[in-house]
């Protein structure tokens, strides 16, 4: 059998540090081989800003059938089990969800992303209609990888028997605000999942702190948001190495706040992105960093991080930087588009103001859709 192998070469950001590097990559059989420096142009699939494609951390790819809906309070539109997006989900057909999560995910290839972790709602039916999309836009040409966290049914997501059935498709159970639960059961909820060997991922101080210290109490693989976490917060889930998702964008629109990210990064944290739910916003992760830049006050390295190597390590994924034996989860700017000629600073220039019409190559995921635990 051939060795699948072929070059990328232009300006590469290596390394942990996006060091830039004039040459070019060998990506043999879906794996990056070697970063070779080489100032004359070789003979490569394709030249440009070379950088790892983006893992978007968090998404709910399931409201996708309701996009852009009226901006009321952020309860009334997605807190279980009567919020808006759960009533609009309990009544689109089989069809039209998968429909609409496979538009979403060929929109994340076409924008950068290799790979996304889904928070998906409707037991498994819901993670068993996300697997459908996924092989829907794998044969479209939209390969990506996900990491499926499932929610169990009954109404508030609190069957907790559902979860083994769950367990043995998807990666893990993501659910709501503690405060959504009867006490207790966000804890068995919890227990029941570690103890099957999957990702335990919640929200907590989205809309404010309340939720933050019984989040931690459950010892969290994964939260969610942090918008409204104090300095003492962010040292607690220092100090359990928990890693954190923010949604720069999302909690704009539902006017939640800016999460405090040059103060998580500053405490130690392992700091991801996610574009939340595709009801608020789209699943472009450009859109992300420069939001990032502009309001977080952090560098373009920092950012670029956010969007790309710590997503990937939080989710137990060999991709997000460009280095020998990484997964070749890679994409390749144009230089020379309208938007990017001219630039000085490769780095800058893609946080800043890169956007998917620069895109002239993307390697994307394997599209694989049963959402592989974190080992």
């Amino acid at each position: 059998m051939p060795i699948d192998e072929y070059l990328l070469s232009g300006s590469i950001l290596c390394g942990e540090d996006f060091d830039v590097v004039e040459g070019y990559i060998c990506i043999r059989d879906g794996v990056i081989a070697e970063i070779c420096e080489e100032s004359g142009r070789v003979d490569a699939l394709a030249h440009g800003i070379v950088l790892p494609a983006f893992v978007n951390a968090h998404t709910h790819i399931g409201d996708s059938v309701l996009k852009d809906p009226e901006i009321t309070d952020i309860a009334s539109l997605v807190r279980p089990p009567d919020g808006l997006k759960h009533r609009v989900l309990r009544k689109t057909s089989m069809h039209d969800l998968v429909h609409a999560m496979r538009a979403s995910i060929c929109d994340m290839v076409a924008t950068g992303t290799c790979a996304f972790a889904d928070f998906r709602e409707g037991g498994l039916p819901g993670v068993l209609a996300l697997m459908r999309a996924i092989d829907a836009a794998s044969a479209s040409g939209c390969a990506v990888d996900a990491v499926i966290l499932g929610r169990p049914g009954g109404g508030k997501g609190d069957d907790i028997d559902e979860i083994d059935s769950i367990l043995e498709l998807a990666g893990g159970i993501g659910i709501s605000s503690t405060n959504d639960y009867e006490r207790g059961v966000a804890a068995a909820i919890a227990g029941r999942t570690r103890g099957q060997g999957g990702i335990f991922a919640i929200h907590a101080g989205e809309l404010n702190s309340t939720d933050i210290k019984g989040a931690l109490e459950l010892n969290p693989d994964l939260l969610i948001h942090l918008t409204h976490a104090s300095r003492d917060d962010l040292r607690g889930v220092a100090e359990e190495n928990i890693p954190v998702v923010v949604c720069i964008r999302s909690n704009l629109v539902t006017r939640v706040g800016i999460p405090p990210v040059k103060e998580m990064l500053a405490a130690g944290l392992l700091v991801a992105a996610g574009t939340d739910n595709v009801m608020f916003n789209s699943v472009d992760l450009f859109s992300e960093m420069r939001f990032l830049s502009s309001l977080c006050q952090i560098d373009e390295g920092q950012v670029l991080r956010i969007c790309t190597r710590a997503g990937a390590l939080a989710l137990g994924l060999n991709c997000g930087v460009i280095a020998p034996g990484m997964d070749a989860r890679v994409t390749v700017l144009d230089k020379d588009s309208y938007n990017l000629t001219g630039a000085k600073n490769s780095l800058r220039s893609v946080v800043r103001r890169a956007r998917a019409g620069d895109i002239v190559f993307c390697s994307g995921g394997a599209g694989t859709g049963t959402g592989a635990r974190m080992q």
